[in-house]
C-alpha cells in the first residue's frame, strides 16, 4: 500500500528536522570544545571525530521515526530492521575508527616526541587498533546478519599451514620493524643510506618503511630487509667532513709556500662554521707539475646546505689569501718539443 501524503510530509520532516537539530548539536559541540584548554587544534580534531558520528546517528533515528509513521508490508519492516541494526554498527565502528587516529594524537600530548621510539610506535599503534576495530566490526555484522564466524574461522584452520607460509614475509616485515622501534637506528626525518636507497625517512609502518630520496621519489622497503641491512644515519654525524687538494705553481718559493700554507691553516680554524678538532693543512705531494696542498678538517653543520655556505666561504678565503700574496695556482699543461731537421745542415 502507498503511503499517503500526510505520511510522506511528516516523513520528510522528520528527516529534515534530524539534519537540522544535527548542525545546532554541532555548533554546540563546536563552542564547548573551544572553552577546553587544549592545545592549537586538538579542539578541532575532536569535533571532527564525534560530529559525523552525531550526525549520521541523529539521520539514523530520523529513518526510525520514519518506519515508525509509514505502515510497511512484514517482509520489508523485518529488512528494515536488519538495515538499521547494520548501520548501527557501521556508526558506532567507523567511529572508532576514527577514534584511533585521535587516540594516537592524544597520547602524543602525553610523551616526548623527541624520542624516536614514539615517532616509530605511534603510527603502528594506530594502524593496528583501526585493523582490530575493522574485524571486529566485519565479525559483528556478520554475525547480525545470521552468518556463522565461528565456522568460518574453524573452517579456515584448514588452510593454516598455507596461510601461515603466505604471512611468512609479512611475520618477518613485522618483526624487523620492532626491532627498527627498539634497536631506533633511525627516526622520520633522519637521512639514511641502506644498500642502494638514500634518502629522507618519512614513515615507519608495520610491514615496511618508506623512504623519500633527493631525486623526490618515494621507495617503501620491507622492514626486514632493513633491519637485516648496513643502515648509515648521515643525521647523526656530529660533524660533516670537508677534504680537498689543490695545486701551486711549481716556481713558489718554499718559505712562501710556507706562509701561505700557516695563513690558510689560521684562516680555516678561525672560520665560525668549521670545527676546530681536526684541521689539517700540509704540503703533502710534488706533483708532475705542481706543489700539492692538502687540506682536512669538519664542519660543525651537517645541514647540506649550511655546509655548502661553508665550503662556498672556505674556497673564497683560498682564493683571497693566494692573490694577497701572488701564488699561482698550477693548472695541467704540456710543453711540445720540435727537433730542428734543418740543425745539421
Amino acid at each position: 500500500m502507498a503511503p499517503k501524503l500526510w505520511q510522506m510530509v511528516i516523513s520528510i520532516g522528520i528527516i529534515v528536522g534530524a539534519w537540522l537539530v544535527s548542525l545546532v548539536l554541532t555548533k554546540i559541540l563546536q563552542k564547548l570544545f573551544a572553552k577546553i584548554p587544549w592545545e592549537e587544534g586538538r579542539q578541532k580534531q575532536l569535533l571532527d571525530a564525534v560530529a559525523p558520528s552525531m550526525r549520521f546517528f541523529l539521520l539514523l533515528a530520523g529513518i526510525w521515526f520514519v518506519t515508525q509513521v509509514v505502515a510497511l508490508p512484514a517482509w520489508l519492516d523485518d529488512l528494515m530492521s536488519r538495515l538499521m541494526r547494520t548501520l548501527v554498527l557501521v556508526g558506532i565502528f567507523a567511529g572508532l575508527y576514527r577514534g584511533a587516529e585521535l587516540l594516537s594524537e592524544f597520547l602524543s600530548s602525553f610523551v616526548n616526541r623527541g624520542e624516536d621510539y614514539v615517532e616509530l610506535l605511534l603510527p603502528m599503534l594506530r594502524k593496528a587498533v583501526k585493523i582490530v576495530v575493522v574485524l571486529l566490526g566485519a565479525i559483528a555484522i556478520l554475525e547480525d546478519w545470521g552468518f556463522d564466524v565461528a565456522g568460518l574461522l574453524a573452517g579456515l584452520g584448514l588452510g593454516g599451514l598455507a596461510l601461515a607460509l603466505a604471512a611468512k614475509d609479512t611475520a618477518a616485515n613485522f618483526i624487523g620493524g620492532l626491532t627498527l622501534m627498539f634497536e631506533r637506528p633511525f627516526g622520520v626525518g633522519d637521512w639514511i643510506v641502506s644498500g642502494p636507497v638514500e634518502g629522507m625517512v618519512e614513515e615507519l609502518g608495520i610491514r615496511s618503511t618508506k623512504i623519500r630520496t633527493f631525486a623526490q621519489a618515494q621507495v617503501t622497503v620491507p622492514n626486514s630487509t632493513l633491519a637485516g641491512d648496513v643502515i648509515t644515519n648521515w643525521s647523526r654525524m656530529g660533524k660533516r667532513r670537508y677534504t680537498f687538494s689543490f695545486k701551486v705553481a711549481v716556481e713558489t718559493p718554499p718559505e712562501k709556500l710556507d706562509q701561505f700554507i700557516q695563513r690558510l691553516r689560521e684562516f680555516i680554524k678561525n672560520h665560525p662554521g668549521i670545527h676546530p678538532d681536526m684541521i689539517f693543512v700540509y704540503f703533502n705531494a710534488f706533483g708532475e707539475s705542481s706543489l700539492d696542498v692538502f687540506v682536512y678538517c669538519f664542519t660543525r653543520s651537517i645541514v647540506w646546505k649550511e655546509y655548502l655556505e661553508v665550503v662556498h666561504e672556505i674556497n673564497l678565503g683560498i682564493l683571497t689569501i693566494a692573490e694577497e700574496m701572488d701564488i699561482k695556482f698550477a693548472y695541467p699543461t704540456r710543453t711540445l718539443h720540435i727537433a730542428n731537421s734543418n740543425a745539421d745542415q
